[in-house]
């Protein structure tokens, strides 16, 4: 038995080591909300990404369910826990500050993704990673007005008013719109980034008898929902433009089918995977650019087989 001893405390020690190993570097995340799609294909990739690090990275995610308090409420949390860092996919990015001084306070390295928030002058110790919703913007509509022959008139499909990329992505679409006195808006309502609000606005508009050329979706998930209407109403697909944001797969497809005219790539990969990769840089005390641009891609008939 007195042979054992020593053996066995080394056996013991080595599994602590190891378990230590596993749990190494433990990060908080405060999603805005589960159940949105693109959302979904992020929070996966930021766990596959994590997954790559030998040293053993735990993402520790919590729904905020679109609740600006709740998201407030984790990110305490977390700091009570003393992860190695936190990131967080803003339920509104007007109501940002209070995370912001949490985590600088507490000194723990913080990272937006996806959203950015709407105050740009963050302090040291946070950085941000996301798409510039403007250029989508700008590229789903020029694309249409080209289409359009410079003439016509549109709905547009706004996303979440308390979210930035509705603002920039809407800012971008009027920004070339300025160039097409002739491409008037009929109709500009929020579908809340879902389905089946852009399919009940996109029917309610159908049968208030309103005539349109194109549809310009802040996303996806509600252009395909104008599109379902559009069908549902006997709409030849092709008749009525419709662009949407994300280049999701159910968006590639639709593109694929003719459903949708064009998409705008958003690399929900490229966003998650340069989220953890900052936020680790960060916890190792290593230069990281402030803001990290992933650039927005064009979808079309043509190239949607690259997307899939």
């Amino acid at each position: 038995m007195k042979h054992c001893l020593p053996f066995a405390s080394l056996a013991l020690s080595m599994m602590l080591a190891s378990g230590a190993a596993l749990a190494d570097t433990k990060i908080g995340v405060s999603m805005s909300q589960f159940d949105d799609t693109y959302l979904t294909y992020l929070r996966e990739s930021m766990n596959d990404k994590a997954k790559t690090y030998p040293e053993g990275v735990q993402l520790q995610f919590e729904d905020a369910r679109a609740d600006v308090v709740k998201q407030l409420s984790q990110v305490e949390n977390f700091i009570s826990q003393k992860v190695d860092a936190i990131v967080v996919n803003p339920v509104d990015t007007a109501a940002t500050k209070k995370i912001t001084e949490a985590a600088v306070k507490a000194g723990i390295p913080l990272v937006y993704v996806n959203r950015r928030p709407d105050d740009t002058n963050l302090p040291p110790g946070v950085a941000t990673v996301a798409s510039n919703d403007l250029e989508a913007g700008i590229m789903q509509m020029q694309y249409l007005a080209d289409k359009m022959g410079g003439k016509g008139d549109i709905v547009i499909l706004l996303g979440d008013l308390a979210n930035n990329s509705t603002t920039n992505r809407t800012k971008g679409i009027k920004q070339v719109l300025a160039k097409y006195p002739d491409i008037k808006i009929d109709q500009e309502q929020t579908g809340i980034w879902l389905r089946d609000k852009g399919m009940t606005l996109t029917n309610d508009w159908i049968t208030q008898g309103r005539k349109f050329d194109a549809v310009v979706s802040n996303n996806d998930e509600m252009a395909i929902g104008a599109a379902m209407a559009l069908k549902q109403a006997g709409v030849k697909p092709g008749t009525v433009l419709i662009a949407g944001v994300d280049g999701t797969p159910d968006g590639v497809r639709a593109v694929e089918k003719g459903e949708m005219a064009i998409s705008v790539f958003q690399d929900a990969k490229g966003q998650a995977y340069g989220s953890v990769d900052t936020v680790m840089k960060m916890i190792n005390k290593q230069p990281v650019e402030q803001a990290v641009w992933v650039p927005f891609q064009l979808i079309t008939q043509e190239n949607a087989k690259d997307f899939k």
